[in-house]
């Protein structure tokens, strides 16, 4: 059997709404097996697609077929911490050059400079989008201008890994997921040998300028190395420009009015919603089932709070919160417990727990003990790696405050084995390896069981994690990411140093903006000592969208509210959808955003 195939008949349906007749006279006539091997490697009928969608740009970069870069002046906000003076210290060229002042579009670069070589680079995990990042700045550079891509992330910058990225090569990439065109890694860039190789690469490829794409470990590691590279690197003694872009699916990068959101959040959670908005149907269909759902989210609850938004479950947990309302592990067992017991009386024996992934670094109790352990693991790291397993326990013990020690001898022993393994390349716990959600499961089944014996308890564990991070990117992600790479051609072609990329106004059309790196640094402790960071944004108590959740979640748990998403759109009737709480934190006065 041979059939018609037509990838702009395709497109006429799509842009019609799906009205016209499936095949039209002149279609070329290909067999199944042949179209079927032209969707392979990247090409199915969804993907092809989703390159032909225009990409809308900010207004000051003038129109979306040929937009062009701007130039930047102080927008009369200065960025000020309580570590401002020690960041000055250690950061004196950057701050000197910008004042810690946040810039704003100031006009249009009619002559941009010619001849800059770019170098951009993926770092940490993959978030959606980060293609048109790439294709953003390749635009704005312009064919006057070179960009080289390196492969893969702060690692292939050290070893010198670059290639020259050309229009045609990024063709393939235009609004598709992950990082797969250029790769990335979580290396940090931080000991003399590292810097001497980096400066190294700079002068063998002649690089005016390199473009960091990460979230706030990235960023922080972006303004150091603005610092470093500032000057003195090439043989005339000139420098290298630095700029950074936010990224990161745990939405934990953001900035009070400069910064409403990391790209690859709004990507993520809504393919979180999806699959847990098809949970919730199946929960109220077999009726029988607890589902417990663990979300990405380390350190922030960003992701549990919009996903929980998205499809109102009958309990959602926000570390935050608990944190600080000081809440022992008991009482969050406690609630759980009684929303079982409340619903099962009610003939109501199913419903979705969401879990962030860093939870149990908020519990009280438990956060105690995990910076106690850092803290021993870090000074003891030679000594305890020379152990036995069965001898580590005792060891760690030993070198533990009496409450934390009996803590730990408490806890099961798969708890027990994470709190104890490796920590990151940052020095943090490995959240993600520990089943939060099965220690929540175990212990839920018991109270209930003490609470009223007869309450039928079924319990089924999930993690959403890898699933969300390289999806294809919706409408929103895919725009802004579009603009954020434009907005950092625009910088280095504006000769700017230590900034990060950004938008604000995501409902008023788009206004790119620049954020100096320097002026958010902070001190951490860090695998045993202070170290400059760029802090994680947390769900604060009186945002708005942590009031409406509130003030909704008791009927969620009360009875089946819940709603399914459905799947990202990129065209379609939810397609111009910004995540919840963007547009709730904004006082958006709806859930549309626009750019362009």
């Amino acid at each position: 059997m041979r059939e018609k195939y037509l990838p702009a008949a395709r497109e006429s349906r799509i842009k019609s709404g799906g009205r016209l007749p499936l095949f039209q006279p002149g279609d070329i006539v290909k067999t199944l097996s042949e179209q079927l091997l032209e969707m392979e490697s990247h090409r199915s009928i969804f993907e092809s697609e989703l390159r032909r969608l225009p990409l809308p740009v900010c207004p000051v970069f003038g129109s979306a077929g040929s937009p062009a870069p701007i130039r930047f002046a102080g927008s009369g906000e200065i960025l000020k911490t309580p570590d401002n003076a020690i960041v000055a210290r250690s950061f004196p060229l950057s701050i000197e050059a910008s004042g810690n002042a946040v810039l704003a579009f100031s006009a249009s670069n009619a002559n941009p400079p010619k001849g800059k070589r770019v170098a951009v680079l993926f770092s940490g995990g993959p978030a959606a989008g980060g293609h048109n990042v790439v294709a953003g700045i390749r635009r704005a550079l312009g064919p006057e201008n070179t960009l080289f891509g390196v492969t893969p992330g702060p690692k292939g910058l050290i070893k010198g890994n670059l290639f020259e990225i050309t229009d045609e090569t990024l063709r393939m990439y235009i609004n598709t997921g992950g990082f797969d065109f250029l790769g990335t890694d979580r290396t940090k860039i931080k000991t003399d040998e590292q810097f001497r190789q980096v400066k190294e690469c700079c002068v063998r490829h002649n690089l005016d300028a390199i473009v960091v794409v990460g979230g706030d470990d990235s960023n922080t590691n972006a303004a150091v190395l603005a610092e470093t590279l500032f000057r003195d690197v090439k043989p005339d003694g000139s420098g290298v420009q630095v700029i950074g872009v936010p990224k990161t699916i745990d939405g934990d990068l953001q900035v009070d009015g400069l910064l409403p959101i990391s790209f690859g959040f709004d990507t993520a959670t809504k393919i979180y919603s999806e699959m847990v908005g098809n949970i919730l149907q199946d929960t109220r269909s077999s009726l029988k089932y607890w589902h417990f759902i663990k979300l990405m989210g380390r350190s922030a609850s960003h992701v549990t709070l919009e996903v929980a938004l998205q499809t109102k479950p009958a309990v959602a947990l926000i570390s935050e919160e608990i944190a600080e309302k000081k809440q022992s592990f008991s009482s969050i067992i406690d609630q759980i417990a009684r929303a079982v017991v409340a619903r099962s009386r009610k003939g109501i024996n199913h419903g979705v727990v969401l879990v962030p992934e860093g939870l149990i670094e908020f519990i009280p109790e438990i956060h105690y003990l995990i910076v106690e352990l850092n803290d021993v693991l870090a000074h003891n790291d030679k000594e305890f790696s020379r152990l036995h397993d069965s001898a580590r326990l005792i060891f760690i013990q030993n070198k533990l405050s009496s409450e934390n020690a009996a803590l730990l001898a408490s806890l099961p022993d798969y708890i027990v084995n994470q709190l104890l393994t490796e920590r990151d390349s940052h020095g943090n716990l490995q959240v993600s390896l520990i089943p939060t959600e099965q220690l929540l499961i175990d212990m839920t089944a018991r109270y209930v069981r003490e609470i009223d014996a007869s309450i039928p308890f079924s319990a089924q564990s999930h993690f959403f994690g890898y699933e969300g991070r390289c999806g294809a990117p919706t409408r929103f992600d895919a725009a802004y990411t579009y603009n954020l790479g434009l907005t950092a051609a625009s910088l280095v072609l504006d000769g700017r140093t230590g900034y990060m990329a950004s938008l604000t106004g995501l409902g008023d059309g788009g206004h790119p903006v620049a954020i100096p790196l320097t002026g958010l640094l902070h001190i951490e402790r860090r695998q045993g000592q202070d170290e400059f960071v760029i802090r994680k944004a947390l769900v604060r108590m009186n945002s708005p969208s942590m009031r409406y959740f509130v003030s909704r979640r008791d009927d969620w748990a009360d009875d089946d509210h819940f709603s399914s998403p459905g799947p990202r759109q990129m065209w379609g009737p939810a397609a111009h959808q910004q995540p919840i709480t963007v547009a709730l934190n904004s006082n958006a006065g709806s859930l549309e955003f626009k750019i362009g």
